[in-house]
């Protein structure tokens, strides 16, 4: 088979695992959402915004029936939802948010993480002068003057937009607290929401070298594979 086939079958298993995680990340956001809410996508806002989202990932019909039906269950264990702050090697801003059923467990293995590829885990709230938290919209492009668009959103809280022309869609960012208003002007004003979620942009970066870089992603990909992890921000430029 050789060495062509062996490096495209690292990469499907690698596709695979990333997909996998994703569904997972997007599954625990459902089960979150209808415990805050109902298992009704259409009283249910963020629901239904999620649902969209998972469709957007491909995510399987029954993969997405079975986060719902999960979450409506007796047996269900509650998760919560915790952020932690720590610097990896070269003084580099990683945050990671996660959802777990067990704190305890989650901290030991970040911590743990940390201490042995070169970083340290801080307290909660230490990255907020590095860490600004936005939400952001994906939307089908219809036609609509850019300028026009962003105009309009300010009153709803939209800070930027601005059209990803391989995929044809426009990217809206805002304040993380006006994602009900985005979304329900997008909702109201015909737009097809294919994407939404929260992000953690960084006021400064840090440019490291080749080898320094590869350090910090080796101690990043280290936390993203735990189960618990949703997602992980960092300063790196």
């Amino acid at each position: 088979m050789g060495r062509a086939y062996e490096y495209r079958k690292a990469r499907m298993f690698k596709r695979w695992d990333k997909m996998a995680k994703t569904f997972t990340r997007i599954g625990k956001d459902i089960v979150l959402a209808v415990k805050s809410g109902t298992a009704d996508p259409n009283t249910n806002s963020r629901l239904r915004v999620l649902l969209q989202t998972a469709r957007a990932a491909n995510m399987p019909k029954d993969t997405i029936e079975r986060a719902i039906k999960r979450a409506t269950s007796k047996d269900q264990e509650d998760y919560k939802e915790m952020v932690y702050e720590g610097y990896g090697p070269h003084g580099v801003a990683i945050l990671v948010e996660s959802t777990t059923d067990n704190p305890t467990r989650t901290v030991a293995n970040v911590r743990s993480y940390f201490n042995k590829l070169g970083g340290s885990l801080g307290t909660m709230g230490m990255l907020d002068f590095i860490f600004e938290r936005k939400c952001i919209f994906k939307v089908k492009n219809n036609g609509k003057d850019l300028e026009e668009l962003e105009f309009e959103l300010i009153d709803v809280g939209g800070e930027e937009v601005f059209l990803d022309e391989e995929a044809n869609l426009i990217n809206i960012y805002g304040d993380f607290a006006a994602f009900g208003n985005l979304q329900h002007y997008f909702e109201e004003n015909g737009f097809e929401i294919v994407e939404a979620d929260f992000e953690r942009i960084p006021n400064d970066t840090k440019t490291l070298s080749e080898e320094e870089a590869a350090e910090v992603e080796k101690l990043i990909e280290k936390i993203e594979d735990d189960d618990d992890v949703q997602r992980v921000f960092h300063n790196m430029g």
